[in-house]
């Protein structure tokens, strides 16, 4: 009778774990999450640029103020100039008409923006035709090329200067066998240095007048006297004045 039991009970316990087996194996397996979705890199968006000129349009021997901005740009350019900072101004004299190009960079992309700046070069009168291309007398010279003045601490050509380069032009253009040197010089304020740069920066511009109206650049010869070489040696104003020229003479 103890074994009979014995056995009916053992008979139950298997019955009930495999009730418990089955019951788990009924389960459904959890589905594993989907995998998170990659994160997309962010994109850079192109620079923006501007670029305009003040004014846009001057005579020959004036200046032009340049003005840009940028914005999210790591390099910018402007070609003529080169390399310059994100946002900026510069004064500029061109010679001719001009179209300043900016290009501004970042790892999104490239963008260009443009400013053109006019130049009114005065027409070179006609001259009587030298025949022979002599070179005329000192005399004719000198009434024909005149000095040229300029303001304190300044290179540009005043109207007046301006005008008078285009008379010598057209004196030199008929008389094509002169070549001429053009000194630069300054008043005695400042130092010797800044003002060899400044009587050099003077001849240059009224060589780049000359050659903008028609005389050939290997004709003209500039140098600079700085504050060395005194027209005039009295502190006055008028007295400076006279100091602030390119003189013309033939260069023999």
């Amino acid at each position: 009778m103890l074994a009979h039991r014995t056995s009916f009970l053992n008979k139950a316990a298997l019955v009930a774990t495999l009730a418990l087996l089955t019951a788990a194996g009924c389960h459904k397996k959890q589905a594993a999450p989907p995998p998170a979705a990659a994160t997309a890199p962010a994109t850079i968006a192109p620079p923006t640029a501007s670029i305009t000129a003040d004014p846009m349009a001057i005579d020959l021997g004036q200046s032009v103020v340049l003005n840009w901005r940028t914005s999210n740009a790591t390099s910018v350019s402007i070609d003529g100039i080169g390399e310059v900072p994100v946002n900026g101004t510069q004064t500029v004299s061109p010679s001719s008409s001009t179209n300043f190009h900016l290009v501004a960079k970042n790892d999104g992309g490239t963008t260009e923006a443009n400013v053109r700046v006019t130049v009114r070069v005065p027409e070179v009168p006609a001259a009587p035709a030298d025949n022979n291309g002599a070179a005329g007398s000192d005399a004719q010279f000198q009434a024909n090329v005149q000095d040229i003045f300029f303001a304190y601490d300044s290179y540009d050509l005043s109207p007046q200067a301006a005008t008078s380069i285009t008379s010598a032009a057209a004196y030199l253009n008929a008389h094509p066998a002169i070549k001429i040197l053009i000194g630069g010089y300054c008043d005695d304020r400042g130092s010797a240095e800044y003002n060899i740069t400044l009587g050099e920066n003077r001849a240059n511009a009224a060589k780049t007048a000359l050659v903008a109206a028609g005389v050939a650049g290997d004709r003209i010869r500039v140098v600079s006297y700085g504050k060395e070489k005194q027209f005039c040696t009295e502190q006055t104003e008028s007295c400076w004045q006279q100091n602030r020229r390119d003189q013309f003479s033939i260069d023999r």
